[in-house]
């Protein structure tokens, strides 16, 4: 499927011109409303070409450098039509910038500055961050180079396995007029899966008046602080510094400890006496044989046909442990072994003691800086007027896209949602199911092949336990009831009870099934007077349990 953008178009008023320019725009969805006409100052899809960004030019030869950028699609794109700018060559050095529909300027707006990378192949070495280009009279696109004033550098950055987020800005010494690079903290986040799974991902700086800032990807905040306490060198110098020219006093005492100056070596103390000596409880073993050798030369070995005893000197076969003694104690003369000597003291030192004439450690005396300032508005940077790549990549393919510069976050994260949510939810579609995601998983780690079996097989093991091995409440004997302060019922009486029920209910069943075979006879038996008692007695009491 291709893109869905409704597009509108907004007009950019030039600062010291009466011209107007016009830029279109590109969303899924309509753009947000409260964002104004003067809060964009740069956004580039790649929807057309990239004619608004310059390559460095080649001042020996006088013509374009031969480090290759392109617009094109990527190369496993979810979202035909969807171009960016892609780094094409490795091994070489990469200018390309352009400029902003207007400078930026840091006043009381906050800036914010969004782009995506795509590490199609991966990346072994190479830099993928942008540098926003101080504005200067002399600013020339086509002489950009690493030397060329820069007021942020912000985007990811990777050399073996050192993972980087760049956020360094250039300050200026309110003093000195001279710049001075400060670095954000390392983020606490692992960034390893976003060099890794090659997929697109969103990088976000957000810098606020109040010398905030956070820094996001796809649109999750991984690093955050402040300009005043966060950045590394510090933005303000200490009030006070050491004095250079003070120095330590030749009879300053900074020994905490100290060997006692009284005290003696021991008269008995023996320096001289071995740490260890020859154990004379020992015993040797018996069958010790002391005069086989414990190696002997290989009887199977067999000098190389190529030996020269004149160049390599007389052959030796080669020693192996002699097969004697394998089943002996030992082999070879009995020496008796080394314990520690009891009376061993080693050399005499004299005890440690607390140095009375310590002093604490030395340090210089502190005097004011000459060169401290207090800079409490760091946010008010040098403004910059154009946005550009100068990188060094052992790495080819590495795509951008989606440049994007703004006062307004509302406005910046609808054109994230716009454009990279669109990319992030096509590349979700695309993914493999959960059962290929772990067989790929186990590939590159096999221990995990233990991991699912274990989650398999331990469950069918207890259902087959229990199902195989499961008992009937009914079959459950008295000395199995759990113990507990409640009554519980006889079960011998009940068992009792159950089988004159049965008794009884057999008889009746019997009588039945006598009067439905032969009910002439029963009435005979009844009114004979040659039947004897006890028959007319079983037939009374059959009808009595019948009628009960």
């Amino acid at each position: 499927m291709h893109k869905s953008f409704y597009k509108i178009n907004i007009t950019i008023n030039f600062l010291n011109t009466n011209k107007k320019c016009t830029d279109t725009f590109k969303y899924e969805t309509k753009p947000p409303v409260g964002g104004g006409k003067l809060t964009v100052f740069m956004c580039e899809s790649f929807s057309h070409s990239f004619n608004r960004f310059v390559q460095k030019a080649d001042s020996l030869r006088n013509k374009v450098s031969d480090c290759k950028w392109e617009v094109e699609e990527m190369k496993d794109t979810k979202l035909p039509g969807d171009k960016g700018l892609v780094l094409k060559s490795k091994a070489k050095h990469h200018a390309i910038s352009a400029l902003l529909l207007r400078p930026f300027t840091f006043d009381t707006k906050p800036l914010i500055v969004q782009y995506e990378v795509n590490f199609q192949t991966g990346i072994d070495c190479g830099g993928a961050y942008v540098k926003l280009l101080a504005q200067t009279p002399d600013l020339d696109l086509e002489e950009f180079v690493d030397k060329t004033p820069y007021t942020i550098m912000f985007g990811p950055d990777k050399c073996g396995e050192d993972y980087k987020l760049h956020f360094i800005f250039r300050h200026k010494n309110p003093k000195t007029g001279e710049f001075e690079e400060k670095h954000a903290k390392k983020p606490d986040a692992d960034l390893r899966t976003y060099y890794t799974d090659k997929k697109t991902h969103l990088y976000t700086l957000v810098l606020n008046p109040d010398n905030s800032f956070e820094i996001l990807i796809d649109q999750t905040v991984v690093n955050s602080g402040s300009l005043l306490n966060d950045m590394t060198p510090p933005i303000n110098p200490p009030a006070e510094i050491e004095d250079p020219d003070d120095h330590k006093p030749e009879d300053w005492d900074e020994r905490p400890k100290i060997q006692d100056p009284d005290s003696v070596k021991p008269e008995d103390w023996d320096e001289d006496a071995p740490a260890k000596i020859p154990d004379e409880d020992a015993v040797k073993p018996d069958g010790w044989l002391d005069e086989e050798p414990e190696y002997i030369g290989d009887p199977d070995a067999l000098k190389p046909e190529d030996w020269d005893e004149d160049m390599d000197g007389e052959w030796e076969a080669p020693q192996i442990p002699n097969p004697i003694c394998e089943t002996a104690p030992g082999c070879g003369p009995w020496e008796r072994p080394m314990i520690d000597n009891p009376n061993y003291k080693g050399k005499w030192k004299p005890p440690m003691i607390d140095n009375p004439n310590y002093q604490g450690v030395w340090k210089p005396r502190k005097i004011p800086n000459p060169d401290f300032f207090e800079d409490l508005h760091p946010f008010r940077m040098t403004p910059f007027s154009a946005v550009g790549l100068e990188l060094w990549s052992m790495s080819s393919d590495i795509f951008f896209d989606n440049f994007f510069v703004t006062s307004d976050r509302t406005v910046a994260e609808r054109w994230a949602a716009d454009g990279w949510g669109l990319k992030k939810a096509a590349e979700g579609a695309a993914e493999p199911g959960l059962v290929n995601q772990m067989i790929t998983a186990a590939e590159e780690r096999p221990w995990l092949w233990i991991v699912y079996v274990l989650t398999v097989a331990l469950p069918l093991v207890l259902i087959i336990v229990f199902c195989c091995t499961g008992k009937s409440p009914a079959s459950t004997s008295a000395a199995e009831y759990k113990k507990t302060d409640a009554p519980q019922p006889d079960v011998k009486e009940e068992a009792e009870d159950e089988e004159a029920k049965e008794e009884e209910s057999g008889l009746i069943d019997k009588h039945k099934s006598e009067e439905e075979d032969s009910p002439g006879e029963a009435e005979d038996a009844a009114g004979s007077d040659n039947k004897d008692g006890d028959t007319s007695n079983e037939v009374e009491q059959l009808m009595l349990l019948e009628e009960h």
